[in-house]
């Protein structure tokens, strides 16, 4: 059972960055992220596979946020430059055995959420 820590949540003013990072208890071949904002369904930001080589990303985040992993520490991280307040949601780190998809269910592991609030 791979456990998920994540870190790195806060309040940010709009324009700003924050760098999520979630850690693993052990290997893991794809991880994603993905955010909730409240009254909304959960919906797909990013995700990369173990050599790095398979990214996606959602479109309303292509360009501004940056995922990347450290196998060596079985951690990954998503960079988040020019956020917006729309950006405001839970962040949640997710883990698979297959390769990068965008649809939650594909998912078997999750971290406990981290809140990310951009202040207009």
């Amino acid at each position: 059972q791979v456990q998920l820590v994540e870190s790195g949540g806060g309040l940010v003013q709009a324009g700003g960055s924050l760098r999520l990072s979630c850690a693993a208890s052990e290997r893991t071949y794809t991880m994603g992220w993905f955010r909730q904002a409240p009254g909304k369904e959960r919906e797909f930001v990013a995700a990369i596979s173990w050599s790095g080589s398979r990214t996606n990303y959602a479109d309303s985040v292509q360009g501004r946020f940056t995922i990347s992993r450290d196998n060596a520490k079985n951690t990954g991280y998503l960079q988040m430059n020019s956020l917006k307040p729309e950006d405001t949601a839970v962040y949640y780190c997710a883990a698979r055995s297959g390769w990068p998809t965008s649809s939650s269910s594909d998912y078997n592991y999750w971290a406990q959420g981290t809140q990310v609030t951009v202040s207009s």
